[in-house]
């Protein structure tokens, strides 16, 4: 005969389904409200809470209260699929808000990647800057440089367009790319994306290059850690 669910799981379980029904920001009720609602401890209510917030869902602000929090974004690591389309297949509504776009001189890291051999100071690119949304939730902020010869890219639609959408429209593919992750606190991003300039963010630096092996696109995406998840499969070595 299995063993009967302990009462935090299944108090658990019906706290998720009010959790799924609920909006990003959006109250939630106190551990001793919870307590009263289902007539146990409130350490049998705090266990239940524990593996919301573990699970990213619930967030405690001291002095505040508690809040939903929308589930993270995943995506499966080796796949190149821009955010746009990421987030549509996933069943939310992409969105970006433009902080900055234009022509200006490349970083050494810039010219490096996309005109190797070229000194730095000879180079300049297509920068775009902006606040990658979904369902209106900032996830994260995205710095992607281009040619300076894609500077068609400008007249597109930056905020609710696809970037990679409008680079096949002009006659190229991302076809192939490098990530490397990194961390990092929000530090100077903070105000643009709603934090805390202390919440960690998951940093992707992203190499692509077009169907003709020649480099299209070099972008540094930081991503809100808690919004955002990349999913590893792997074999295990023998």
């Amino acid at each position: 005969m299995a063993a009967p669910q302990p009462l935090y799981e299944r108090i658990e379980k019906r706290l998720r389904v009010r959790v799924d029904a609920a909006g990003d920001g959006d109250p939630f009720p106190s551990e001793q409200r919870l307590a009263r609602e289902f007539g146990v401890a409130r350490m049998t209510v705090r266990q239940a809470l524990a593996r919301l917030e573990r699970d990213g869902r619930l967030e405690r602000v001291p002095g505040r209260g508690t809040f939903v929090r929308a589930p993270a974004a995943v995506r499966p690591v080796g796949t190149l699929l821009s955010f746009h389309d990421q987030m549509v297949t996933a069943g939310r509504t992409p969105r970006s808000r433009l902080v900055g776009a234009g022509h200006r001189p490349a970083t050494p890291d810039e010219a490096a990647a996309l005109a190797p051999g070229v000194p730095a100071g000879d180079v300049t690119v297509v920068g775009i800057t902006r606040v990658r949304l979904a369902d209106d939730l900032p996830v994260a902020i995205e710095r992607a440089v281009f040619p300076a010869t894609l500077d068609a890219l400008l007249d597109t639609d930056l905020e609710t367009g696809s970037l990679h959408s409008a680079v096949r429209r002009l006659g190229l593919r991302p076809t192939l790319g490098s990530s490397i992750l990194g961390a990092r606190t929000a530090g100077d991003d903070a105000v643009a994306l709603g934090v805390d300039p202390a919440t960690p963010m998951l940093v992707e630096t992203r190499n692509i290059l077009d169907q003709h092996g020649a480099p299209l696109e070099y972008t540094v995406s930081s991503y809100v850690a808690d919004r955002y998840a990349l999913k590893v499969d792997f074999t295990v070595a023998s």
